[in-house]
């Protein structure tokens, strides 16, 4: 049976429906007393047996040098809300990824508190207690989702003072406008319960982005992990995908969106399946095509792991398991590009240097096949840029929780800025000859190569943490080959 939810949710102890108890849905029946007092009693009570997480000190330090940014402030982080994918069904939460950042809780509603000196609490709903009819009746309640944690238990996990959701609408009464920043867009009643200005919220956006620029050891290993899960999704993949006759890109989304599922929380975003000429669209995520013998393969995929750690790869396989000479030309000129850049990583290196490694390598091979209709020299300046005809996007992103990290970081923190140790980012280059651009010979139209790794800058250069997989054309139609010879595999 599909989970149901609230059209309109309730906030604070509210009611966001005079017509219907919170948490209640239109549709529901007319319960008779009896039933309701029947359902009332014989209720065995139950505690989990928690232990805090080996990550709890990370979560306060990071809260501790969050609360030294803003000296005498309080901040207001939500996680966010349920949100209605079609009349009472909503989409699957995903936890607001500063909330998660800071706590390591992943259920909706929750508001995290930082007060001056650091101290934190955690406004959450607790599980349902059995003096009421939410547990059976409402679908926050637990025969409808499963059993939330006590307070206590939350609190003994994370590390955190915890406090009943119930209580946040006379927590958020009493701060101060002018010493109270929220981090907005999340949660629509706390945005309109606390009063502030743009740019003071805004500075707690961009601190927040800033912040999670470098990657502990930790989140380190996290990022392995989802890379390692992602791996095995692109083998997945390859086992199952023929050589010799056609079949649907839904269904390579659909085996690495097991993978996601089994070895992670899910995918990190939607699947980009590319055959043919879809590869040549950047954001190809309708994946409604087919493959082809003969043609390329582009998926560009990444496993989003508990932690909510993503990875983020690209790679593109012959479907008939040999490159032409053509095909080959144009992912060998991605591959030098993209190892140009990755040559180029480490520490106090622009962060534009790194793009202007990879863009030139491109700039030079589009020369070199006469697509240019300027010197690579005067392609490469600002007032010309005419080489991006054939590959639009920058060389990659920063990577950690969101797959596009630390997004509000200021430019001269992020693509203005150096890279530091601990930073984690994508170089991922890419060419796209359009099948509609009569500026290049038909033997090119059609063929889209990107090639993604995510890489960590290390004190000394860079590590692909992505290795697991073959970048070089030669390596790829071996692995395939290989993986095609294993046969199809279920996760473990």
């Amino acid at each position: 049976m599909a989970a149901r939810r609230p059209l309109i949710r309730a906030k604070f102890g509210g009611m966001a429906d005079q017509d219907r108890k919170q948490g209640t849905e239109s549709h529901d029946p007319d319960f008779p007393e009896k039933f309701l007092e029947f359902m009332r009693t014989g209720w065995r009570d139950s505690k989990l047996d928690v232990t805090p997480v080996p990550q709890t000190p990370h979560y306060a330090k990071r809260r501790a040098a969050l609360a030294e940014a803003f000296p005498g402030e309080t901040l207001v982080v939500p996680t966010g809300i349920e949100r209605v994918r079609a009349n009472d069904t909503a989409y699957p939460v995903r936890p607001g990824t500063d909330f998660a950042w800071l706590t390591g809780h992943h259920d909706p509603d929750a508001v995290l508190i930082v007060r001056p000196g650091g101290e934190a609490t955690l406004y959450m709903r607790p599980r349902s207690p059995r003096d009421g009819d939410e547990f059976f009746r409402s679908r926050h309640g637990e025969l409808w989702i499963g059993r939330r944690q006590m307070l206590a238990e939350t609190a003994t996990e994370l590390g955190i003072d915890t406090a009943h959701l119930d209580t946040l609408g006379a927590a958020l009464d009493d701060l101060a406008p002018g010493r109270t920043r929220v981090l907005r867009d999340l949660d629509p009643a706390v945005d309109r319960a606390v009063r502030g200005t743009a740019e003071r919220d805004g500075e707690l956006a961009r601190t927040l982005s800033e912040l999670r620029l470098v990657k502990d050891e930790w989140e380190v290993a996290q990022l392995r992990d989802a890379i390692g899960a992602t791996v095995r999704g692109f083998e997945d993949v390859a086992r199952v995908l023929p050589a010799d006759r056609p079949v649907r890109e839904r269904l390579v989304e659909g085996v690495f969106g097991l993978r996601a599922r089994h070895d992670g929380n899910d995918v990190g975003y939607s699947s980009i399946v590319g055959a043919g000429r879809h590869a040549t669209i950047l954001h190809w995520n309708r994946n409604t095509g087919t493959t082809a013998p003969g043609e390329l393969l582009l998926m560009d995929m990444g496993v989003e792991n508990p932690a909510l750690y993503t990875a983020d790869v690209t790679r593109v396989v012959p479907v008939c398991g040999t490159f032409t000479p053509v095909q080959r030309r144009v992912y060998d000129l991605v591959y030098a590009s993209q190892q140009a850049g990755i040559d180029t990583i480490a520490p106090g290196v622009r962060y534009q240097d790194v793009h202007e490694a990879c863009m030139r390598v491109l700039a030079e091979g589009l020369h070199d096949l006469g697509l240019l209709p300027v010197s690579v020299d005067e392609a490469m300046t600002r007032e010309s840029t005419v080489y991006r005809r054939w590959t639009l996007h920058s060389f990659g992103h920063m990577l950690g929780m969101d797959v596009h990290d630390c997004a509000r970081a200021r430019k001269e923190r992020y693509r203005d800025g150096t890279l530091g140790e601990g930073y984690v980012l994508t170089v991922e280059p890419g060419l796209y000859f359009q099948p509609e651009d009569d500026l290049v010979p038909d033997e090119l139209r059609g063929i889209g190569v990107r090639i993604e790794d995510d890489v960590l800058v290390t004190a000394h250069g860079a590590e692909v943490l992505s290795a697991g997989l073959p970048r070089t054309a030669d390596d790829v139609q071996t692995w395939l080959a290989d993986q095609r010879a294993a046969g199809p595999r279920l996760p473990d």
